[in-house]
Protein backbone atom coordinates (compact mmCIF):
# COMPACT_ATOMS: atom_id res chain seq x y z
CA UNK A 1 0.00 0.00 0.00
CA UNK A 2 2.86 2.29 0.88
CA UNK A 3 4.39 1.54 -2.55
CA UNK A 4 1.26 2.61 -4.40
CA UNK A 5 1.05 5.77 -2.34
CA UNK A 6 4.66 6.63 -3.14
CA UNK A 7 4.05 6.06 -6.88
CA UNK A 8 1.05 8.39 -6.84
CA UNK A 9 3.10 11.06 -5.07
CA UNK A 10 5.88 10.58 -7.63
CA UNK A 11 3.37 10.90 -10.51
CA UNK A 12 1.95 14.07 -8.96
CA UNK A 13 5.43 15.58 -8.62
CA UNK A 14 6.17 14.77 -12.27
CA UNK A 15 2.99 16.51 -13.37
CA UNK A 16 4.35 19.66 -11.74
CA UNK A 17 7.15 19.49 -14.23
CA UNK A 18 6.06 21.77 -17.08
CA UNK A 19 7.76 19.64 -19.67
CA UNK A 20 5.81 16.56 -18.66
CA UNK A 21 2.55 18.52 -18.51
CA UNK A 22 3.13 19.81 -22.03
CA UNK A 23 3.63 16.27 -23.32
CA UNK A 24 0.36 15.14 -21.76
CA UNK A 25 -1.54 18.13 -23.20
CA UNK A 26 -0.12 17.41 -26.66
CA UNK A 27 -1.02 13.71 -26.41
CA UNK A 28 -4.54 14.53 -25.25
CA UNK A 29 -4.95 17.03 -28.10
CA UNK A 30 -3.78 14.43 -30.64
CA UNK A 31 -6.29 11.92 -29.27
CA UNK A 32 -9.14 14.49 -29.50
CA UNK A 33 -8.16 15.50 -33.05
CA UNK A 34 -7.94 11.85 -34.15
CA UNK A 35 -11.33 11.19 -32.59
CA UNK A 36 -12.93 14.14 -34.39
CA UNK A 37 -11.27 13.14 -37.67
CA UNK A 38 -12.44 9.53 -37.32
CA UNK A 39 -15.97 10.68 -36.47
CA UNK A 40 -16.09 13.00 -39.49
CA UNK A 41 -14.82 10.21 -41.76
CA UNK A 42 -17.51 7.91 -40.40
CA UNK A 43 -20.16 10.56 -41.13
CA UNK A 44 -18.80 11.05 -44.65
CA UNK A 45 -18.79 7.30 -45.24
CA UNK A 46 -22.33 6.97 -43.91
CA UNK A 47 -23.51 9.85 -46.12
CA UNK A 48 -21.81 8.31 -49.17
CA UNK A 49 -23.51 5.00 -48.39
CA UNK A 50 -26.89 6.72 -48.01
CA UNK A 51 -26.42 8.48 -51.36
CA UNK A 52 -25.43 5.22 -53.01
CA UNK A 53 -28.45 3.38 -51.60
CA UNK A 54 -30.78 6.24 -52.53
CA UNK A 55 -29.50 6.20 -56.11
CA UNK A 56 -29.98 2.42 -56.35
CA UNK A 57 -33.48 2.66 -54.87
CA UNK A 58 -34.65 5.40 -57.26
CA UNK A 59 -33.23 3.40 -60.18
CA UNK A 60 -35.35 0.45 -59.01
CA UNK A 61 -38.42 2.71 -58.89
CA UNK A 62 -37.76 4.00 -62.41
CA UNK A 63 -37.20 0.56 -63.91
CA UNK A 64 -40.23 -0.97 -62.18
CA UNK A 65 -42.35 1.89 -63.51
CA UNK A 66 -41.02 1.19 -67.00
CA UNK A 67 -41.84 -2.52 -66.60
CA UNK A 68 -45.43 -1.58 -65.73
CA UNK A 69 -45.73 0.76 -68.74
CA UNK A 70 -44.33 -1.72 -71.25
CA UNK A 71 -46.50 -4.53 -69.86
CA UNK A 72 -49.50 -2.24 -70.36
CA UNK A 73 -48.44 -1.60 -73.96
CA UNK A 74 -48.07 -5.32 -74.58
CA UNK A 75 -51.71 -5.76 -73.49
CA UNK A 76 -52.90 -3.14 -75.96
CA UNK A 77 -50.92 -3.89 -79.10
CA UNK A 78 -52.25 -6.34 -81.65
CA UNK A 79 -49.15 -6.16 -83.84
CA UNK A 80 -46.40 -8.82 -83.56
CA UNK A 81 -43.77 -6.13 -84.18
CA UNK A 82 -45.27 -3.82 -81.56
CA UNK A 83 -45.60 -6.71 -79.12
CA UNK A 84 -42.00 -7.78 -79.72
CA UNK A 85 -40.74 -4.24 -79.02
CA UNK A 86 -42.76 -3.91 -75.80
CA UNK A 87 -41.73 -7.36 -74.53
CA UNK A 88 -38.06 -6.70 -75.29
CA UNK A 89 -38.31 -3.51 -73.24
CA UNK A 90 -39.99 -5.41 -70.36
CA UNK A 91 -37.17 -7.98 -70.40
CA UNK A 92 -34.48 -5.27 -70.34
CA UNK A 93 -36.10 -3.07 -67.67
CA UNK A 94 -36.86 -6.02 -65.36
CA UNK A 95 -33.24 -7.16 -65.53
CA UNK A 96 -32.00 -3.65 -64.71
CA UNK A 97 -34.45 -3.40 -61.79
CA UNK A 98 -33.08 -6.68 -60.39
CA UNK A 99 -29.51 -5.42 -60.65
CA UNK A 100 -30.21 -2.29 -58.61
CA UNK A 101 -32.50 -4.15 -56.18
CA UNK A 102 -29.53 -6.34 -55.24
CA UNK A 103 -27.62 -3.22 -54.12
CA UNK A 104 -30.12 -2.29 -51.37
CA UNK A 105 -29.13 -3.04 -47.74
CA UNK A 106 -32.16 -5.21 -46.96
CA UNK A 107 -31.96 -8.92 -46.11
CA UNK A 108 -32.62 -11.28 -48.99
CA UNK A 109 -35.64 -12.58 -47.02
CA UNK A 110 -37.39 -9.26 -47.60
CA UNK A 111 -36.36 -8.99 -51.25
CA UNK A 112 -36.87 -12.60 -52.23
CA UNK A 113 -40.42 -12.32 -53.59
CA UNK A 114 -39.73 -9.07 -55.43
CA UNK A 115 -36.60 -10.44 -57.06
CA UNK A 116 -38.50 -13.61 -57.95
CA UNK A 117 -41.31 -11.58 -59.53
CA UNK A 118 -38.90 -9.48 -61.61
CA UNK A 119 -37.09 -12.62 -62.70
CA UNK A 120 -40.38 -14.21 -63.81
CA UNK A 121 -41.39 -11.06 -65.69
CA UNK A 122 -38.03 -10.99 -67.43
CA UNK A 123 -38.05 -14.68 -68.41
CA UNK A 124 -41.68 -14.75 -69.50
CA UNK A 125 -41.49 -11.57 -71.59
CA UNK A 126 -38.38 -12.95 -73.31
CA UNK A 127 -40.15 -16.23 -74.13
CA UNK A 128 -43.11 -14.34 -75.65
CA UNK A 129 -40.69 -12.14 -77.56
CA UNK A 130 -39.21 -15.28 -79.16
CA UNK A 131 -42.75 -16.29 -80.10
CA UNK A 132 -43.20 -12.96 -81.88
CA UNK A 133 -39.94 -13.48 -83.76
CA UNK A 134 -41.38 -16.73 -85.14
CA UNK A 135 -44.54 -14.77 -86.07
CA UNK A 136 -46.62 -16.92 -83.71
CA UNK A 137 -49.70 -15.24 -82.26
CA UNK A 138 -49.95 -14.88 -78.51
CA UNK A 139 -52.60 -17.19 -77.05
CA UNK A 140 -55.41 -16.23 -74.69
CA UNK A 141 -53.39 -17.79 -71.87
CA UNK A 142 -50.38 -15.65 -72.82
CA UNK A 143 -52.51 -12.51 -72.65
CA UNK A 144 -54.04 -13.63 -69.35
CA UNK A 145 -50.57 -14.12 -67.87
CA UNK A 146 -49.42 -10.73 -69.14
CA UNK A 147 -52.49 -9.11 -67.57
CA UNK A 148 -51.71 -10.79 -64.23
CA UNK A 149 -48.07 -9.71 -64.39
CA UNK A 150 -49.18 -6.15 -65.14
CA UNK A 151 -51.48 -6.13 -62.10
CA UNK A 152 -48.63 -7.29 -59.85
CA UNK A 153 -46.30 -4.70 -61.38
CA UNK A 154 -48.80 -1.96 -60.48
CA UNK A 155 -48.88 -3.20 -56.88
CA UNK A 156 -45.09 -3.31 -56.72
CA UNK A 157 -44.88 0.21 -58.14
CA UNK A 158 -47.37 1.41 -55.50
CA UNK A 159 -45.27 -0.02 -52.68
CA UNK A 160 -42.05 1.45 -54.01
CA UNK A 161 -43.72 4.84 -54.35
CA UNK A 162 -44.78 4.68 -50.68
CA UNK A 163 -41.22 3.80 -49.73
CA UNK A 164 -40.04 6.72 -51.84
CA UNK A 165 -42.30 9.04 -49.85
CA UNK A 166 -40.91 7.68 -46.58
CA UNK A 167 -37.31 8.16 -47.73
CA UNK A 168 -38.03 11.73 -48.83
CA UNK A 169 -39.76 12.39 -45.51
CA UNK A 170 -36.77 11.11 -43.53
CA UNK A 171 -38.75 8.23 -42.00
CA UNK A 172 -36.42 5.58 -43.34
CA UNK A 173 -32.63 5.42 -43.03
CA UNK A 174 -30.62 2.98 -45.10
CA UNK A 175 -27.87 3.09 -42.48
CA UNK A 176 -30.19 1.80 -39.76
CA UNK A 177 -31.56 -0.84 -42.09
CA UNK A 178 -27.99 -2.05 -42.63
CA UNK A 179 -27.36 -2.14 -38.87
CA UNK A 180 -30.68 -3.52 -37.62
CA UNK A 181 -32.19 -5.32 -40.60
CA UNK A 182 -35.76 -6.59 -40.43
CA UNK A 183 -36.75 -4.95 -37.12
CA UNK A 184 -35.73 -1.48 -38.30
CA UNK A 185 -37.42 -2.12 -41.62
CA UNK A 186 -40.69 -2.86 -39.85
CA UNK A 187 -40.41 0.08 -37.44
CA UNK A 188 -39.30 2.83 -39.82
CA UNK A 189 -41.56 2.51 -42.86
CA UNK A 190 -44.88 4.22 -42.21
CA UNK A 191 -48.05 2.31 -43.20
CA UNK A 192 -45.99 -0.55 -44.65
CA UNK A 193 -45.82 -4.02 -43.13
CA UNK A 194 -42.59 -5.84 -42.34
CA UNK A 195 -42.94 -7.79 -45.60
CA UNK A 196 -43.95 -4.78 -47.68
CA UNK A 197 -41.73 -5.72 -50.62
CA UNK A 198 -43.57 -9.02 -50.92
CA UNK A 199 -47.12 -8.07 -49.85
CA UNK A 200 -47.53 -5.25 -52.39
CA UNK A 201 -50.84 -3.78 -51.23
CA UNK A 202 -50.37 -0.08 -50.51
CA UNK A 203 -52.12 3.06 -51.71
CA UNK A 204 -50.91 4.49 -55.02
CA UNK A 205 -48.72 7.60 -54.87
CA UNK A 206 -47.82 8.95 -58.31
CA UNK A 207 -44.08 8.99 -58.78
CA UNK A 208 -43.50 9.73 -62.47
CA UNK A 209 -42.79 13.22 -63.76
CA UNK A 210 -45.08 14.92 -66.22
CA UNK A 211 -43.85 15.20 -69.77
CA UNK A 212 -44.03 18.91 -70.58
CA UNK A 213 -43.81 18.52 -74.34
CA UNK A 214 -46.26 15.66 -74.64
CA UNK A 215 -45.85 12.84 -77.09
CA UNK A 216 -43.46 13.04 -80.05
CA UNK A 217 -41.54 16.08 -78.73
CA UNK A 218 -38.23 14.22 -79.01
CA UNK A 219 -38.63 13.93 -82.80
CA UNK A 220 -39.33 17.55 -83.73
CA UNK A 221 -35.77 18.68 -84.56
CA UNK A 222 -34.71 18.42 -88.21
CA UNK A 223 -31.93 19.71 -90.43
CA UNK A 224 -34.21 21.76 -92.69
CA UNK A 225 -36.26 24.26 -90.69
CA UNK A 226 -39.30 24.34 -92.96
CA UNK A 227 -41.21 26.62 -90.59
CA UNK A 228 -38.39 29.15 -90.45
CA UNK A 229 -39.44 31.45 -93.29
CA UNK A 230 -38.40 34.97 -94.38
CA UNK A 231 -35.20 36.96 -94.90
CA UNK A 232 -32.41 37.49 -92.39
CA UNK A 233 -32.85 40.46 -90.04
CA UNK A 234 -30.40 42.57 -88.03
CA UNK A 235 -30.22 43.00 -84.25
CA UNK A 236 -32.19 46.25 -84.21
CA UNK A 237 -35.11 44.66 -86.05
CA UNK A 238 -34.94 41.66 -83.74
CA UNK A 239 -35.10 43.97 -80.70
CA UNK A 240 -38.25 45.58 -82.04
CA UNK A 241 -39.73 42.12 -82.56
CA UNK A 242 -38.95 41.29 -78.92
CA UNK A 243 -40.70 44.45 -77.71
CA UNK A 244 -43.81 43.54 -79.70
CA UNK A 245 -44.36 40.54 -77.45
CA UNK A 246 -45.31 42.88 -74.57
CA UNK A 247 -47.16 46.08 -73.83
CA UNK A 248 -44.31 48.47 -74.65
CA UNK A 249 -45.33 50.91 -71.90
CA UNK A 250 -44.58 48.19 -69.31
CA UNK A 251 -40.93 47.90 -70.42
CA UNK A 252 -38.34 49.77 -68.35
CA UNK A 253 -35.27 48.71 -70.33
CA UNK A 254 -34.06 46.10 -72.78
CA UNK A 255 -30.52 44.75 -72.99
CA UNK A 256 -28.91 42.80 -75.82
CA UNK A 257 -27.23 39.49 -74.98
CA UNK A 258 -25.80 39.20 -78.48
CA UNK A 259 -26.22 36.70 -81.26
CA UNK A 260 -26.18 32.92 -80.75
CA UNK A 261 -25.33 30.46 -83.47
CA UNK A 262 -26.75 26.99 -83.10
CA UNK A 263 -29.62 24.86 -84.29
CA UNK A 264 -31.44 28.14 -85.05
CA UNK A 265 -29.35 31.33 -85.15
CA UNK A 266 -30.89 33.92 -82.87
CA UNK A 267 -30.64 37.33 -81.21
CA UNK A 268 -31.15 37.22 -77.44
CA UNK A 269 -32.44 39.94 -75.13
CA UNK A 270 -33.08 40.58 -71.45
CA UNK A 271 -36.05 42.80 -70.55
CA UNK A 272 -36.77 44.57 -67.28
CA UNK A 273 -40.31 45.79 -66.64
CA UNK A 274 -41.66 48.69 -64.62
CA UNK A 275 -42.56 46.33 -61.75
CA UNK A 276 -38.95 45.02 -61.79
CA UNK A 277 -39.95 41.60 -63.13
CA UNK A 278 -37.75 40.33 -65.96
CA UNK A 279 -37.96 38.28 -69.13
CA UNK A 280 -35.62 36.68 -71.65
CA UNK A 281 -36.46 36.59 -75.35
CA UNK A 282 -34.87 34.82 -78.31
CA UNK A 283 -35.68 35.97 -81.88
CA UNK A 284 -34.55 34.01 -84.94
CA UNK A 285 -32.12 35.72 -87.31
CA UNK A 286 -34.00 34.24 -90.27
CA UNK A 287 -37.46 35.75 -90.51
CA UNK A 288 -37.54 37.35 -87.04
CA UNK A 289 -39.66 34.60 -85.43
CA UNK A 290 -39.96 34.28 -81.67
CA UNK A 291 -38.14 31.12 -80.60
CA UNK A 292 -38.89 31.52 -76.93
CA UNK A 293 -40.01 34.09 -74.39
CA UNK A 294 -39.90 33.44 -70.67
CA UNK A 295 -41.09 36.01 -68.14
CA UNK A 296 -40.13 35.56 -64.49
CA UNK A 297 -42.93 36.55 -62.16
CA UNK A 298 -44.15 34.98 -58.94
CA UNK A 299 -47.72 33.67 -59.09
CA UNK A 300 -49.20 33.20 -55.63
CA UNK A 301 -52.90 32.58 -56.39
CA UNK A 302 -54.93 30.55 -58.86
CA UNK A 303 -58.01 32.42 -59.98
CA UNK A 304 -58.70 31.44 -63.58
CA UNK A 305 -59.59 27.92 -64.70
CA UNK A 306 -57.75 25.62 -67.09
CA UNK A 307 -60.40 26.37 -69.76
CA UNK A 308 -59.94 30.12 -69.35
CA UNK A 309 -56.16 29.74 -69.55
CA UNK A 310 -56.53 27.70 -72.74
CA UNK A 311 -58.77 30.39 -74.24
CA UNK A 312 -56.27 33.16 -73.43
CA UNK A 313 -53.37 31.11 -74.86
CA UNK A 314 -55.26 30.49 -78.10
CA UNK A 315 -56.10 34.19 -78.42
CA UNK A 316 -52.43 34.99 -77.91
CA UNK A 317 -51.38 32.51 -80.59
CA UNK A 318 -53.96 33.89 -83.01
CA UNK A 319 -52.69 37.44 -82.42
CA UNK A 320 -49.12 36.26 -83.08
CA UNK A 321 -50.27 34.66 -86.36
CA UNK A 322 -50.16 31.06 -85.15
CA UNK A 323 -53.47 29.88 -86.57
CA UNK A 324 -55.46 26.65 -86.16
CA UNK A 325 -53.71 25.38 -83.04
CA UNK A 326 -55.25 22.63 -80.88
CA UNK A 327 -54.49 21.89 -77.21
CA UNK A 328 -52.89 18.48 -76.68
CA UNK A 329 -51.10 18.16 -73.32
CA UNK A 330 -50.69 20.45 -70.34
CA UNK A 331 -48.87 20.75 -67.02
CA UNK A 332 -49.85 22.91 -64.03
CA UNK A 333 -47.18 23.96 -61.52
CA UNK A 334 -47.14 26.65 -58.84
CA UNK A 335 -49.85 28.85 -60.32
CA UNK A 336 -48.66 28.50 -63.93
CA UNK A 337 -50.04 26.17 -66.59
CA UNK A 338 -47.90 25.16 -69.59
CA UNK A 339 -50.12 24.15 -72.52
CA UNK A 340 -48.89 22.32 -75.61
CA UNK A 341 -50.53 23.02 -78.97
CA UNK A 342 -50.33 21.21 -82.30
CA UNK A 343 -51.26 22.64 -85.71
CA UNK A 344 -54.42 21.36 -87.41
CA UNK A 345 -54.69 21.19 -91.22
CA UNK A 346 -57.90 20.01 -92.88
CA UNK A 347 -59.04 18.43 -89.59
CA UNK A 348 -55.79 16.45 -89.33
CA UNK A 349 -53.61 17.05 -86.22
CA UNK A 350 -49.97 17.80 -87.10
CA UNK A 351 -48.09 16.64 -84.00
CA UNK A 352 -44.67 17.75 -85.32
CA UNK A 353 -45.85 21.41 -85.33
CA UNK A 354 -45.67 21.98 -81.57
CA UNK A 355 -45.86 25.21 -79.56
CA UNK A 356 -45.77 25.60 -75.78
CA UNK A 357 -47.48 28.50 -74.01
CA UNK A 358 -47.18 29.40 -70.29
CA UNK A 359 -50.17 31.12 -68.69
CA UNK A 360 -50.35 32.69 -65.22
CA UNK A 361 -53.42 31.44 -63.36
CA UNK A 362 -53.82 34.60 -61.28
CA UNK A 363 -54.66 36.97 -64.17
CA UNK A 364 -54.20 35.02 -67.42
CA UNK A 365 -50.98 36.79 -68.42
CA UNK A 366 -48.89 34.96 -71.01
CA UNK A 367 -45.58 34.27 -69.27
CA UNK A 368 -43.87 32.22 -71.94
CA UNK A 369 -43.90 30.74 -75.41
CA UNK A 370 -41.59 28.20 -77.08
CA UNK A 371 -41.91 27.47 -80.82
CA UNK A 372 -38.97 25.18 -81.68
CA UNK A 373 -41.13 22.31 -82.93
CA UNK A 374 -43.27 24.61 -85.03
CA UNK A 375 -40.26 26.37 -86.61
CA UNK A 376 -38.66 23.01 -87.39
CA UNK A 377 -41.69 21.39 -88.97
CA UNK A 378 -44.52 23.74 -89.91
CA UNK A 379 -45.58 23.72 -93.52
CA UNK A 380 -48.75 23.07 -95.47
CA UNK A 381 -48.65 19.35 -96.23
CA UNK A 382 -50.01 17.63 -99.29
CA UNK A 383 -52.25 15.13 -97.55
CA UNK A 384 -53.16 11.99 -99.46
CA UNK A 385 -56.44 10.18 -98.95
CA UNK A 386 -55.94 7.30 -96.46
CA UNK A 387 -55.55 3.95 -98.22
CA UNK A 388 -56.79 2.27 -95.05
CA UNK A 389 -60.27 3.22 -93.89
CA UNK A 390 -60.99 3.88 -90.24
CA UNK A 391 -62.97 0.64 -90.04
CA UNK A 392 -60.12 -1.35 -91.59
CA UNK A 393 -57.69 0.25 -89.14
CA UNK A 394 -59.97 -0.71 -86.25
CA UNK A 395 -59.90 -4.34 -87.35
CA UNK A 396 -56.14 -4.41 -86.72
CA UNK A 397 -56.60 -3.40 -83.07
CA UNK A 398 -56.75 -5.68 -80.07
CA UNK A 399 -60.36 -6.91 -79.79
CA UNK A 400 -60.46 -6.09 -76.05
CA UNK A 401 -59.93 -2.35 -76.57
CA UNK A 402 -62.79 0.09 -76.02
CA UNK A 403 -62.43 2.91 -78.58
CA UNK A 404 -63.77 6.29 -77.48
CA UNK A 405 -62.55 8.58 -80.29
CA UNK A 406 -60.87 8.34 -83.69
CA UNK A 407 -59.30 10.90 -86.02
CA UNK A 408 -56.46 11.39 -88.47
CA UNK A 409 -53.09 12.67 -87.28
CA UNK A 410 -49.59 13.14 -88.67
CA UNK A 411 -46.90 11.93 -86.28
CA UNK A 412 -43.10 12.24 -86.55
CA UNK A 413 -40.84 9.20 -86.53
CA UNK A 414 -37.41 8.71 -85.02
CA UNK A 415 -36.00 8.82 -88.57
CA UNK A 416 -37.16 12.46 -88.97
CA UNK A 417 -39.99 11.50 -91.32
CA UNK A 418 -43.75 11.89 -90.91
CA UNK A 419 -46.54 9.32 -91.06
CA UNK A 420 -50.28 9.81 -91.57
CA UNK A 421 -52.10 7.66 -89.00
CA UNK A 422 -55.48 6.89 -87.60
CA UNK A 423 -55.41 7.96 -83.95
CA UNK A 424 -57.59 5.82 -81.67
CA UNK A 425 -58.12 6.91 -78.11
CA UNK A 426 -59.77 4.58 -75.62
CA UNK A 427 -59.62 2.42 -72.54
CA UNK A 428 -58.80 -1.15 -71.59
CA UNK A 429 -58.71 -2.68 -68.11
CA UNK A 430 -58.77 0.82 -66.57
CA UNK A 431 -55.89 2.04 -68.75
CA UNK A 432 -56.32 5.08 -71.01
CA UNK A 433 -54.36 4.82 -74.24
CA UNK A 434 -53.81 6.14 -77.76
CA UNK A 435 -52.95 3.79 -80.61
CA UNK A 436 -51.60 5.06 -83.95
CA UNK A 437 -52.26 2.90 -87.02
CA UNK A 438 -50.53 3.76 -90.32
CA UNK A 439 -53.25 5.05 -92.68
CA UNK A 440 -51.36 3.70 -95.72
CA UNK A 441 -50.22 0.25 -94.58
CA UNK A 442 -52.59 -0.54 -91.71
CA UNK A 443 -49.66 -1.37 -89.42
CA UNK A 444 -49.46 -0.21 -85.83
CA UNK A 445 -47.01 2.71 -85.52
CA UNK A 446 -47.10 3.64 -81.83
CA UNK A 447 -48.94 3.25 -78.52
CA UNK A 448 -49.17 5.83 -75.75
CA UNK A 449 -50.39 5.12 -72.21
CA UNK A 450 -52.16 8.18 -70.77
CA UNK A 451 -52.53 9.24 -67.15
CA UNK A 452 -54.79 12.23 -66.54
CA UNK A 453 -54.08 14.01 -63.25
CA UNK A 454 -55.30 17.26 -61.69
CA UNK A 455 -51.98 18.84 -62.69
CA UNK A 456 -51.61 17.60 -66.21
CA UNK A 457 -51.51 14.81 -68.72
CA UNK A 458 -48.86 12.11 -68.55
CA UNK A 459 -47.95 9.99 -71.58
CA UNK A 460 -45.62 6.99 -71.77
Amino acid sequence: MEKIKNKLIDWKNRLKDRHMLSIIVVLFSIIVILGIYTYKKQLEFRQASENSYNMAFYEVVDYVQNVEVYLAKSLITNSPAGSAESLTNVWREANLAQAYLAQLPINSHELENTAKFLNQVSDYSYSLYRKNLKEEELTDDDMKNLKELHEYSVELENTLNQLSADINGGRISWGELTDKGTVAFAQQVSNISQDSFSNLEQTFHEYSGLIYDGAFSEHVTRAEKVGLTGENIDEGTAQNKAKELFDESSIKEIASYGKSEGDINSYNFGITFQDDSTATVSISEKGGHVIYMDKNREVTTEVISQEEADKKAKEYLENKDFKNMKETYYLKQIGIVTINYAYVQDDVIMYPDLIKVKVALDNGEILGIETTGYLNSHTERKLEEPKVTVEEAKESLNKDLTIESEELAVIPTEWKTEVLCWEFEGNVEGLDFIVYVNAETGKEEDILIITNTPNGTLTH
